[in-house]
């Protein structure tokens, strides 16, 4: 997967004043965690950090530009936590974890269904019993999304994590017969109607 390049500057001050001015200057406060050393505060463009989201998703390699007091820093991560504030959606801080390329990642991939299944076309109805599966591979094998095809399914058939075909390297970590696509039939009004009736 390709890299994107984020801004970011050591943040020299914590607590909810500082946060709140960095968030009305449209930025917003960052951490960024690296194994077995020192987590450094940052603060990043809320702007630009979410161009990067809605444009590639959450699991897109980071290259943070870490602008330091003696030094620029590049460090390779992946966005761990993203919180969001609840009514205005605004993104309101981001933790940064670092890419070692010779250590697995524990990531959650979402699932791009494709095809329309047959059961589907005979009436039936399609649910989506999971949207992503938690992975674990080094970073070069990372996908963006795992495509799973459903055109086969009939009507009171599923799909499960077991059934998932993924690349060379990518392992699943959710259970097996853990479900994540399923087509059901779809009662009619009429016969929600009478079903109604003779249970009165």
């Amino acid at each position: 997967m390709e890299s994107i390049e984020l801004k970011a500057q050591i943040r020299h001050e914590s607590g909810k004043g500082p946060a709140r001015r960095l968030r009305d200057q449209g930025a917003i406060p960052a951490v960024f965690y690296a194994r077995g050393e020192t987590s450094i505060p940052l603060s990043v463009n809320a702007e630009d950090l979410q161009k990067i989201v809605v444009e590639h998703g959450e699991n897109v390699f980071v290259k943070l530009l870490i602008e330091g007091e003696e030094k620029r820093l590049e460090k390779l991560a992946l966005i761990k936590e993203l919180q969001i504030e609840p009514l205005s959606r605004r993104f309101f801080h981001a933790d940064f974890y670092e890419i070692r390329m010779d250590h697995k990642l524990t990531v959650d991939v979402p699932l791009h269904f494709v095809g329309t299944p047959v059961g589907v076309e005979k009436g039936g109805e399609l649910q989506h019993l999971k949207r992503d599966v938690k992975v674990s591979c080094l970073p070069n094998a990372l996908l963006d999304k795992i495509e799973v095809d459903v055109t086969a399914l009939d009507i009171g058939q599923s799909l499960k994590v077991q059934d998932i075909q993924t690349p060379e390297g990518i392992t699943l970590l959710d259970p097996g017969d853990a479900g994540i696509a399923q087509v059901i039939a779809v009662k009619t009004a009429t016969t929600a109607s009478e079903e109604g009736t003779s249970g009165e």
